[in-house]
C-alpha cells in the first residue's frame, strides 16, 4: 500500500526530479509503505490541538497558488474525527482569496508548525465551506467562546493524506507564554537569592508604595522627550478606573530612598474618555528637591502604587463657548486631556504650545494628529515666541482661556487679559508646578512661628520650611504633598505677613480667610502667628 501523500505528490515530473538528483530510490519506500497515512493518529491529534496557527495553500482558476496564515487560540483547528478537521473562519481583510479559490477548487494543503520542538505536519485535504445559515450547529461547534473574533463561516476539511516532515532548517521560535514558562524558575531563583543576600523583599519595586485608596500598577513607561517620561497606571486586575474629568490630577507616592515617602501631584494626561488607564508625565527637574528624580530612578514596570482618587481642580466649562489653550513646557499635560475632551465633544478649540525646542515638546506628534491645524507650536530655538496679546485679541469674543505653565506665563496671560477687558472667569490657570519640587529658596531668612492654641514658638531656619520645623518639634499636623498643591496642611494666619508660595489657594482663600500652607509658604515679618 502506498502512502497516500505519495500518490498525490509523486507526479511524473516529481519522480523525474528525484531521478535527476539521486533521491528516487530513497523515496520509493513511501510508495510501498504499509501505513496509508490518511488517518489521524493519537499523536497527530494531540499535535493539532496544541497549535495556535497554520499555513494553508489553495489554488485559483488561473493556476496560481495562494498561501495564507490562519491564526487563533490554541485548538481552534478542531479534530472532528480521524479523517475530518474543521475551523471557524474568522473575519479578516475581506478579500476572500482562499474562500474564492476553494469555490472553484476544493483542494487545500496545510502545514502545521511546532517551532520550539522543530516539528511540522503536512496535510492534504478537500475543503468544504459551510455558512451559518446552512448548518448553524456545525458552525457553533467550531467557535471559540473565549476568543473575541467575528466568525463568518466554517471550513471543514476531509483529509486525503498527511505526513510528518523532517526538522531540517526549522529555526526554533518561542511565544511570550513559552518564554514566561522558561523564565519562571529563574525569576524564583533570583527572588530567593536577593532575599537571602539583602535580608529584605527581593526588590523595592515589589512593595506597594503609598497609602492612598486607589491601588494601581505601572503597566507602561514611555520616554516622551529627553526630560519627560510618561507612566501608564492600570488597575492590578485590569478593571475600569474611576471616571476623570479633563484637567484632573492625582497625588502619587515618591520613594526618597530610605527616607519617608512623600507625595507629588501630577495631571492625568491621558484621554479622559479612557477607563482602562491613567497616564502621568514627569519632567525630571535636575535642580529640584529630588521628587521627579526619585520617580525617574525608582518607578519601574510592575511597581504598585496607592494613589489618591482623581481631583478636579482645573475643570473645563460645560457650555459650548470656544476654548483657547496656552501651554508652556510640561504645562501641556492637563491641556492635552482638555484638547482631546473638547475635540470629542465637537467644540471649537485652539492650542498654543511653547517650549525650548520641538524635541522637548511632550505629546507634540499626538496633538498634531488630534488637532491638525488647530495647534500652533512655538519652539524657542527656532525664534518663535508666544504673542499673548495677539492670541487674546484674535480669539473669538466669548472664548474661555486655559493656561498652564511657568508662573510668568500665567501672570502674562492674566495681566494682558485684564488690560484687554477679559472677565476674570474667562482666564483659568494651573501652574505646572504640580509635581515640581517646591521649598526654601535663595535669599530666604529665618523667622519665628508662634502656634497660638498650644502657645508654642518655633524657629524656622532659612533652609527649612514651617512644616519641617513643626515635624521636628513633634507637632502633630496633617500634611500630604509638601509642595503646596494639595491644601491638606492649610491653616489660618492670625498675625504677621505671610509670603504665599502654594499653588492651591485662591486670592479669596488667602486675603479674605487668611488661609496659609506651611509646607512651602513663609513669612515677610520676623514673626508669624498661626491658629494651631
Amino acid at each position: 500500500m502506498a502512502r497516500a501523500f505519495s500518490k498525490i505528490t509523486f507526479t511524473p515530473s516529481v519522480k523525474a526530479a528525484q531521478e535527476r538528483y539521486g533521491s528516487r530510490a530513497g523515496n520509493q519506500g513511501f510508495e510501498t509503505a504499509e501505513d496509508g497515512g490518511d488517518t489521524l493518529t493519537a499523536g497527530a491529534i494531540e499535535f493539532i490541538e496544541a497549535r495556535d496557527g497554520f499555513y494553508q495553500a489553495t489554488s485559483s482558476e488561473t493556476g496560481w497558488p495562494y498561501v495564507q496564515f490562519r491564526g487563533g487560540p490554541a485548538g481552534f483547528l478542531k479534530v472532528i474525527d480521524e479523517r475530518t478537521l474543521g475551523y471557524a473562519d474568522f473575519c479578516g481583510n475581506v478579500q476572500y482569496l482562499s474562500v474564492g479559490n476553494l469555490g472553484a477548487n476544493d483542494r487545500i494543503a496545510l502545514i502545521l508548525m511546532d517551532y520550539p520542538n522543530r516539528r511540522r505536519l503536512k496535510i492534504w485535504a478537500r475543503a468544504r465551506i459551510v455558512d451559518y445559515a446552512e448548518d448553524p450547529a456545525l458552525v457553533s461547534s467550531l467557535e471559540m467562546p473565549s476568543y473575541r473574533a467575528s466568525v463568518e463561516r466554517a471550513v471543514v476539511l476531509t483529509i486525503e493524506a498527511l505526513d510528518w516532515n523532517c526538522p531540517q532548517h526549522i529555526t526554533p521560535r518561542f511565544t511570550e507564554a513559552e518564554i514566561d514558562e522558561f523564565m519562571a524558575p529563574l525569576r524564583q531563583r533570583i527572588t530567593a537569592l536577593e532575599t537571602q543576600v539583602e535580608g529584605r523583599p527581593a526588590s523595592k519595586q515589589q512593595a506597594v508604595l503609598g497609602d492612598g485608596p486607589l491601588e494601581l500598577v505601572i503597566a507602561g513607561i514611555r520616554q516622551l522627550t529627553p526630560e519627560v517620561r510618561a507612566y501608564e497606571l492600570r488597575h492590578p486586575e485590569f478593571q475600569d478606573l474611576p471616571v476623570v474629568a479633563a484637567g484632573a490630577h492625582i497625588l502619587v507616592p515618591v520613594p526618597f530612598g530610605d527616607k519617608d515617602q512623600a507625595t507629588r501631584s501630577y495631571s492625568i494626561a491621558s484621554n479622559p474618555g479612557r477607563r482602562d488607564a491613567y497616564e502621568i508625565a514627569v519632567r525630571r527637574e535636575p535642580e529640584g528637591g529630588g521628587g521627579s528624580r526619585a520617580i525617574h530612578a525608582h518607578y519601574a514596570l510592575g511597581q504598585r502604587l496607592r494613589i489618591t482618587l482623581p481631583k478636579d481642580a482645573f475643570s473645563l466649562h460645560d457650555d459650548a463657548r470656544p476654548t483657547v489653550l496656552i501651554a508652556g513646557g510640561i504645562g501641556i499635560t492637563p491641556l492635552k486631556s482638555m484638547a482631546q475632551a473638547l475635540t470629542a465633544r465637537g467644540h471649537g478649540v485652539q492650542l498654543h504650545y511653547a517650549a525650548r525646542s520641538r524635541a522637548l515638546m511632550a505629546y507634540g506628534a499626538e496633538l498634531s494628529q488630534v488637532l491638525e491645524n488647530d495647534v500652533i507650536f512655538y519652539p524657542g530655538d527656532e525664534g518663535k515666541r508666544l504673542d499673548i496679546a495677539a492670541i487674546i485679541s484674535q480669539a473669538p469674543k466669548d472664548a474661555v482661556f486655559y493656561v498652564c505653565g511657568p508662573e510668568r506665563l500665567i501672570d502674562s496671560v492674566r495681566e494682558l487679559g485684564e488690560d484687554l477687558g477679559l472677565a476674570p472667569d474667562r482666564v483659568r490657570f494651573e501652574l505646572f508646578a504640580a509635581g515640581m519640587d517646591t521649598g526654601p529658596q535663595t535669599g530666604d531668612v529665618a523667622f519665628d512661628v508662634h502656634l497660638a492654641r498650644t502657645d508654642k514658638t518655633l524657629r524656622v531656619a532659612e533652609d527649612r520650611t514651617i512644616l519641617d520645623a513643626m515635624i521636628d518639634a513633634g507637632v502633630t499636623t496633617a500634611f500630604s504633598c509638601k509642595t503646596g498643591v494639595c491644601g491638606t496642611c492649610t491653616v489660618k494666619v492670625l498675625d504677621g505677613t505671610p509670603v504665599h508660595r502654594d499653588l492651591v489657594l485662591s486670592p479669596a482663600d488667602r486675603e479674605d480667610e487668611g488661609k496659609f500652607c506651611p509646607c512651602v509658604s513663609r513669612a515677610a515679618t520676623e514673626r508669624l502667628v498661626l491658629d494651631m
